[in-house]
């Protein structure tokens, strides 16, 4: 082969310079360097569990279904085999769409270790095959009431006192599903249990350091050895099927086409207990496809996963106050942006920093002209109640975040930081004192104990972020019955 032939300015004795490195051009920050600090963030965001900290999370969440089992059996109420949608993070992490100005703030670290999730049916309408016509008369969109004439006479009994009643004109009367009625009684009825659970204290007991409800969910922090762990439980109302407002986005082409079937998208939704800005708090229930969610995440790039964390912790502090915008929009902004750009750019590895600078110009976009389109109901605007200051206070923030985008990674590195050693710090104090796990006598742990921490710590590390989709039955809590997506444990 021959040799190439010289340049003129190489034949001058001049050298040529070496690529620039790649810039962003608003901020003048290296590209190569915001890669770095997102996987740094990751690093830390993502801890890897040992074996005790799986047996821990795995004792916490025995110690959830059990008390969940003794909840239906006070008065019937809940189903009596329910299916359970646990989801990793907790609500203040955007994992479902419900309004944050209602919770407390909690702080990895500070009050918990790791955050759960747990979607709870108070009602299930499980037997339909076409899409399910939901009462929108009163509501705003994406959000509906729930008429008990849809169930029989005994559900109907059941659940009277949870319900705002409305008589007509031709004398009927027509019980409506009230979400504040019900998260009150869910919350009575887990501080009885609670109440009776620990007059007998059992060894191995998990420790409630803290039970509170907030808006119309119900947060329990739970001790576990040195582990902290907070679930936000949340009543619901679970369906099979699709929702008919939604019926048309299943007309369009979506990034998912292809890699997952519509029956793994469409298989099931939820109401949960939120209402619209102007709804009616007794009465209204917000559609939730968090179902769907768990289905979708497995189509998106750990590269723009990982984008995504880390502009949700950036945001997450900045735009705290007044509390306008939630995780959960810029989820939806990042489910979009997925249908909008080609899956060969949004599969690139070393793109992170691309899709970071992305989600926030797509999320000052989004408050500049305040629409945040629902992705499955796009004709929702969830920004359309925010007042043009608060969104113009909002729109400014994230300016100086896309000004100095490494400063704000860095910081948000610093808090993770921080949580992480106040974690450790208690690992290290409790250490001595750690609970035995139920199983053991508090000597040698023994080997189904062994097998089952291994099991544990092999599904934590391999499903990093997954959602558990969990089956139980209240009268047999001695058996694992969770899902990580498709597979079973």
């Amino acid at each position: 082969m021959a040799a190439p032939v010289a340049s003129k300015a190489g034949s001058a004795g001049t050298t040529s310079k070496p690529p620039f490195p790649e810039l962003d051009f608003r901020s003048g920050a290296r590209v190569e360097e915001l890669n770095k600090l997102i996987q740094e963030f990751t690093k830390h965001d993502q801890r890897e569990y040992d074996d005790q900290r799986a047996l821990e999370i795995h004792t916490a969440k025995d110690f959830i279904f059990s008390m969940l089992g003794m909840v239906q059996k006070l008065d019937q109420k809940l189903p009596v085999a329910n299916e359970y949608l646990l989801l990793s993070g907790g609500v203040r992490e955007g994992v479902v769409d419900i309004d944050l100005d209602e919770l407390n703030v909690y702080a990895r670290g500070t009050d918990y270790d790791m955050d759960f999730t747990l979607l709870v049916p108070a009602l299930k309408l499980h037997d339909r095959n076409q899409p399910v016509t939901l009462d929108m008369r009163h509501s705003a969109l994406c959000h509906s009431w729930l008429s008990l004439r849809l169930f029989d006479e005994g559900t109907i009994s059941k659940w009277k006192d949870c319900c705002t009643i409305v008589d007509h004109i031709n004398g009927a009367t027509n019980y409506f599903f009230s979400p504040t009625k019900v998260a009150d009684w869910f919350y009575e009825s887990i501080s009885i249990v609670l109440s009776e659970i620990q007059k007998k204290p059992q060894r191995g007991m998990p420790k409630v350091e803290k039970v509170e409800k907030n808006g119309t969910i119900i947060s329990i922090i739970l001790g576990v050895g040195s582990s902290r762990m907070l679930y936000d439980i949340v009543p619901v109302v679970s369906f099979k099927g699709w929702p008919a407002v939604a019926q048309s986005w299943l007309m369009e082409n979506h990034f998912w086409d292809g890699k997952i079937t519509e029956e793994e998208v469409i298989s099931g939704f939820y109401l949960v207990p939120a209402c619209s800005y102007k709804g009616k708090k007794d009465n209204e229930w917000r559609l939730s496809f968090a179902r769907s969610e768990v289905q979708l995440k497995k189509c998106i790039s750990s590269s723009l996963m990982q984008a995504y964390q880390a502009c949700k912790a950036i945001i997450i502090k900045l735009l705290s106050r007044p509390k306008a915008i939630s995780p959960y929009h810029l989820r939806s902004m990042m489910l979009w942006a997925c249908d909008r750009l080609p899956a060969s750019y949004l599969a690139q590895e070393d793109y992170a920093a691309h899709f970071l600078l992305g989600l926030i110009d797509d999320l000052q976009h989004c408050l500049v002209n305040k629409m945040c389109p629902n992705y499955f109901i796009p004709q929702c605007n969830m920004l359309e109640h925010l007042s043009e200051d608060t969104v113009m206070l909002h729109a400014r923030k994230l300016s100086s975040v896309r000004s100095d985008p490494a400063e704000h990674l860095r910081t948000a590195i610093e808090h993770v930081k921080a949580a992480n050693r106040l974690t450790l710090e208690l690992q290290r104090r409790g250490s001595t004192t750690s609970i035995p796990s139920p199983q053991s006598d508090g000597g040698d742990t023994n080997q189904p104990d062994d097998r089952l921490a291994k099991k544990l710590q092999q599904l934590v590390t391999e499903n990093p972020g997954k959602s558990i989709s969990v089956f139980i039955n209240p009268d047999d809590v001695t058996r694992p019955h969770f899902r990580i997506d498709d597979k079973f444990f």
